[in-house]
């Protein structure tokens, strides 16, 4: 979806247009399509940014409950702001990883791709404004050190976008990833962070843990001829 079909639909969508104006997020509306039909119950939303994802959950799935985990605190305090009103959405200010500590988070210029891996060349090469800007100290934690299986209910989907942190993210989710239904992931067929699996890796591990993939979506080319990643759409059924 281009820039200007992904405005057109966000203004036109009374759900997404009335965030737009309110805290001016932009629904990630590439998803809908993607997400329409599962029959969510529970939605756990790692790397929430500002809300993006979590409109599209709302707007699908009014009654969903969002579980969201964001640690830019920019990005935090906008996600509260846009959900304020929202009993149904708690959000996390943190990162999920294998263990409880700290970490440095590498913020660029356009803080959607922030990541707790440097950035790499190839991150620069394809795309816009991604030369680091700063680092942010911020907290991380295991999913099972800020929620219970209990918490997880229904049918539920586990979304990470998490820039190059993907394999280390679903590791700090892996004693409540049975609880899942779905798993949906961006994953790069290239480093585009220094030292990130590659989308093979990903897939394998969820495989390993049996899930089907059963959609692979929005591949995104940046500057480059070919596709460098993907939204990735896995199933238990």
């Amino acid at each position: 979806m281009n820039v200007l079909s992904k405005i057109a639909r966000v203004l036109w969508i009374r759900q997404y247009r009335a965030a737009f104006l309110r805290t001016r997020v932009v629904a990630a509306t590439e998803h809908d399509r993607i997400l329409a039909g599962l029959g969510l119950d529970t939605v756990v939303d790692i790397g929430a940014n500002r809300g993006q994802f979590a409109l599209c959950i709302r707007r699908l799935y009014p009654q969903a409950r969002i579980i969201s985990f964001e640690p830019l605190q920019q990005a935090a305090a906008t996600f509260h702001r846009t959900f304020s009103s929202d009993p149904r959405v708690t959000l996390f200010s943190k990162a999920v990883a294998a263990e409880s500590g700290s970490a440095s988070l590498h913020v660029p210029r356009w803080d959607g791709s922030s990541s707790l891996l440097p950035i790499a060349q190839a991150q620069r090469d394809n795309f816009p404004f991604m030369q680091e800007a700063r680092l942010e100290t911020v907290e991380t934690a295991p999913l099972a050190a800020c929620i219970d299986a209990g918490s997880i209910k229904g049918r539920a989907l586990l979304k990470l976008d998490v820039q190059g942190f993907e394999l280390a993210a679903l590791r700090g989710c892996e004693d409540l990833l049975d609880r899942f239904s779905f798993v949906y992931v961006e994953a790069s067929f290239v480093e585009l962070y220094v030292g990130q699996p590659l989308a093979t890796e990903v897939v394998a591990f969820l495989l390993a843990r049996g899930l089907k993939l059963t959609c692979v979506a929005n591949l995104s080319s940046g500057r480059s001829q070919r596709p460098i990643q993907a939204d990735f759409l896995f199933s238990r059924s």
